[in-house]
């Protein structure tokens, strides 16, 4: 009986180191090359979110400008940029309607890639934006300095988004309280 259970439990564990390495190698995969699509356009639009019309990827992802970048250069390298992925250019830039194409230019990075800006200001994305219209770095303040939406314009939006909290019920009494949400990098 001890004879066939010792080569059962190795064989069972060298299919589950195979299988968690596999899925270690896929999710690693997957996440770099997501990341990579998100940070890539040709195209910049306008779209409407909670705090008005934004620019915008051509699948609508949120773009952001970050206040501490001065005379249109980035300041966000290293850990910044993998919350807030700099809008890297892919082919020709392209302004879709509403967006003004004289104010699409880019600027060069540290690595010598080119990330687009607007009105002179480099555009991020927001990591934790995972949709269409999603804004949920705006106002936010990491890094050393805030971020906010663009307008068509070039100028940050700098409205408040709509509170992320909700309402709970506590105890038997019907106390209501609200909660905010706050992630820091």
């Amino acid at each position: 009986m001890l004879k066939r259970t010792i080569p059962a439990a190795v064989l069972a564990l060298a299919l589950a180191a195979a299988g968690v390495a596999a899925a270690g190698a896929v999710t690693h995969q997957s996440f770099r090359s997501t990341t990579a699509a998100r940070a890539t356009a040709g195209s910049v639009t306008l779209h409407k979110t909670k705090v008005g019309k934004v620019l915008a990827t051509s699948s609508g992802r949120t773009l952001y400008l970050f206040l501490a970048d001065k005379r249109g250069k980035s300041a966000c390298y290293g850990q910044c940029a993998k919350f807030w992925p700099p809008l890297m250019k892919k082919g020709k830039l392209r302004a879709a309607t509403g967006v003004k194409a004289a104010l699409l230019r880019t600027t060069k990075r540290k690595n010598g890639q080119l990330q687009v800006t607007y009105k002179g200001h480099p555009l991020y994305l927001f990591k934790l934006d995972k949709g269409s219209g999603q804004i949920k770095g705006q106002g936010q303040d990491f890094f050393g300095g805030k971020w906010f939406v663009v307008n068509s314009s070039g100028k940050a939006n700098k409205k408040a988004a709509p509170s992320t909290g909700g309402t709970t019920t506590t105890g038997t009494t019907g106390t209501t309280t609200q909660s905010t949400t706050t992630t820091r990098y």
